[in-house]
């Protein structure tokens, strides 16, 4: 019986990606899933360097959903090396395939080995919103404080 919890996500596995697993989340109540390294060879992230690692797939998103691109805890903790641009937003009508912008901020270099979990995707649901411009606002008891005016910073 399927799962009435469980939406159904159309995927596509590049060839370089073919023998790689499919994005799954590590425990029963992970919400990412993770993503892996499709590359032919090592590569070598010096410290400082960037790169675009491919993941081998293509999604079909539903379309209120998004999918964001997320670091892995573990490699940011243990090795320094995180995205650039986190989350990532990949878009439902985007039919590209996935890559993942890595960034080692560490001290040493990080190699990235084929089918390495590299990041996660959480799939999330938004709102589609209209603006509706007025000419004032309500106020709220924080009003117009910034970055830290809650006290906690």
């Amino acid at each position: 019986m399927a799962d009435p919890l469980v939406r159904r996500v159309r995927i596509q596995r590049l060839p370089h990606g073919k023998d790689l697993d499919l994005p799954r989340a590590a425990s029963a109540h992970s919400a990412g899933l993770d993503l892996r390294a499709a590359v032919s060879a090592d590569l070598v992230l010096e410290p400082g360097a960037r790169a675009l690692i491919p993941t081998g797939l293509v999604v079909e998103l539903p379309e209120d959903c998004e999918g964001q691109i997320r670091p892995r805890s573990g490699l940011a903790l243990v090795h320094g090396v995180t995205l650039l641009n986190a989350p990532g937003t990949l878009d439902a009508d985007y039919r590209g395939e996935l890559k993942v912008l890595l960034i080692n901020h560490g001290s040493t270099a990080f190699t990235v080995r084929r089918g390495e979990r590299i990041a996660q995707l959480v799939v999330a649901r938004f709102e589609r919103i209209a603006w509706s411009e007025v000419e004032e606002l309500t106020t709220s008891s924080r009003g117009d404080g910034g970055f830290g005016s809650t006290g906690h910073c």
